[in-house]
């Protein structure tokens, strides 16, 4: 039974006890509609609890229904009816000192999902007609096909492309070379705990800095996005 059948079932009952005693008066009348107004408010509470705006769960709130990092097929998010709204998640800590708040799962990042993402943006950029992307635990690695005559520009692109889709500490290498689409495809079978993964994959980083890289990704950061502390540890 609904709320609202409830309610109505409880004002015929009133109804009926009136008219046993003595029919519509000014104090029954009065009695009758403060009833009615109190169901009413209590039913637009109830209403305004199920349709709010934040949806909680656990010490998570979320302003609508949460969707994967990436909408792959349009569904549409909730009752939103536009996927172009904004995201908001606030987390709490747990209220009691000294508790930590326990997750079922810790979101990892599809590396897979993510080289599919930025292959598939790379190839909307104006010349580029064929992309494969290797994305690793801290690196990302593009090679691409392209009649373009301004080799830096679309190297800058192409780059900036893939730098807007993953994590901040991630360091981007772009190639026009078209040998190199054997080796990172090569490697998408690897892991991090592959046997000489490291070396192997900085002689591909030495191979794909033959291509234009582009510009500096800003001012304390070389053309890959790798920071100057970084550059010093690595002489």
């Amino acid at each position: 039974m609904s709320f609202f059948q409830a309610i109505t079932i409880m004002i015929l009952s009133i109804k009926r006890i009136i008219k046993k005693k003595g029919g519509v008066t000014l104090r029954n009348t009065w009695l009758l509609t403060g009833i009615s107004t109190i169901a009413l408010l209590s039913g637009c509470a109830q209403m305004n609890e199920s349709t709010s705006l934040y949806e909680k769960s656990g010490t998570t709130i979320n302003v609508r229904s949460r969707n994967d990092l990436y909408n792959e097929h349009g569904v549409k998010n909730g009752m939103d009816s536009r996927l172009t709204n904004f995201g908001y998640v606030r987390h709490q800590k747990s209220p009691i000192p000294g508790d930590t708040t326990q997750y079922a799962t810790i979101p990892v990042l599809n590396r897979e999902n993510v080289a599919d993402l930025i292959s598939k943006l790379c190839t909307q950029l104006p010349n580029v007609y064929d992309v494969g992307t290797l994305v690793t635990d801290d690196t990302v690695f593009v090679v691409y096909k392209t009649d373009s005559t301004n080799r830096f520009e679309t190297a800058d692109q192409v780059k900036k492309t893939a730098i807007s889709v993953v994590p901040r500490y991630y360091h981007v290498y772009v190639s026009d070379n078209p040998r190199m689409f054997q080796d990172i495809e090569r490697f998408g079978r690897l892991d991090a705990n592959s046997r000489n993964i490291d070396q192997i994959l900085q002689q591909t980083i030495k191979e794909m800095l033959k291509s234009p890289q582009g510009r500096k990704v800003s001012s304390g950061e070389n053309e890959n996005g790798v920071q100057r502390e970084e550059m010093n540890m690595m002489q």
